[in-house]
């Protein structure tokens, strides 16, 4: 997909990997809705970014929001392109406890609220704007890129909620991209390992984390995720597929074990 007079939303667009996409996106002419419950950090990259940026503040989950952000989209370019990059781990204790202590189920619903009703619903009510759109010479009308992430293949020791919530996003990229067909609309997702973000902060657990790459040697910087986006947003023949982005890490049993 040519990327000139396009507009885009990016769920979770403040964030780390989020807000790289939206620099990206922007420098290759598009239009950018950042949606995201950090309304200061939206508001301080659309002033670093300048008009071809818009905020609006909310959930992905929230249908409001959502037509809010497609309303705001289209003032900025066709709208063609839902990023969601929403989504931190939420911590949680093993299913049962040495104590016999049991998880509360509590973790696994505010992990698929969180992780999978937002892109969800961001990908429904956006591919519902798209089938507007006037196909481009090879049909396509919109391209939603999903973000899951490397637990879903590997999940280790006291993730379950999480690895389940995003093992959910992997599992609906396919039947997705198969509803959305008909319609021109392309599904993919972005499966990333270790980054380095403002939320991995902690000297120790990146440390920790690096033990599981195999090369390089180091933790994904936000502006390859972008990358990556970019290049599932322009490649039309790119659908229906999960990439893992990791540095061919594959997690030990345990966080901080090594491989």
């Amino acid at each position: 997909m040519e990327l000139a007079g396009r507009s885009a939303i990016v769920a979770g667009g403040a964030g780390g990997l989020g807000s790289a996409t939206v620099r990206r996106l922007v420098a290759g002419g598009v239009g950018v809705v950042v949606l995201d419950p950090d309304g200061d950090g939206a508001a301080a990259l659309a002033a670093e970014l300048g008009e071809r940026v818009s905020v609006v503040v909310g959930d992905g989950a929230d249908d409001d929001v959502v037509h809010a952000a497609i309303a705001a989209a289209g003032s900025l370019g066709v709208l063609s392109i839902a990023v969601s990059a929403t989504g931190v781990v939420i911590r949680s204790p093993r299913l049962v406890g040495a104590d016999g202590s049991v998880m509360d189920k509590e973790v696994l619903r505010r992990n698929f609220e969180l992780h999978v009703m937002g892109p969800f619903n961001l990908a429904r009510l956006c591919a519902a704007a798209f089938a507007a759109n006037a196909p481009d010479r090879d049909g396509q009308r919109g391209v939603v890129v999903q973000t899951a992430s490397i637990s879903a293949f590997d999940g280790q020791a006291a993730m379950v909620p999480y690895a389940a919530a995003k093992g959910a996003v992997v599992g609906m990229v396919l039947p997705m991209a198969r509803d959305l067909a008909p319609l021109g609309v392309r599904v993919c997702a972005i499966a990333p390992g270790a980054f380095a973000t403002p939320r991995l902060s902690s000297p120790q657990a990146r440390r920790a984390l690096m033990g599981d790459i195999l090369f390089p040697e180091r933790l994904g910087r936000p502006e390859e995720y972008a990358l990556l986006a970019e290049s599932i947003i322009r490649n039309p023949y790119l659908n229906g597929e999960v990439i893992r982005l990791d540095g061919a890490a594959r997690l030990a049993p345990e966080f901080g074990g090594r491989r």
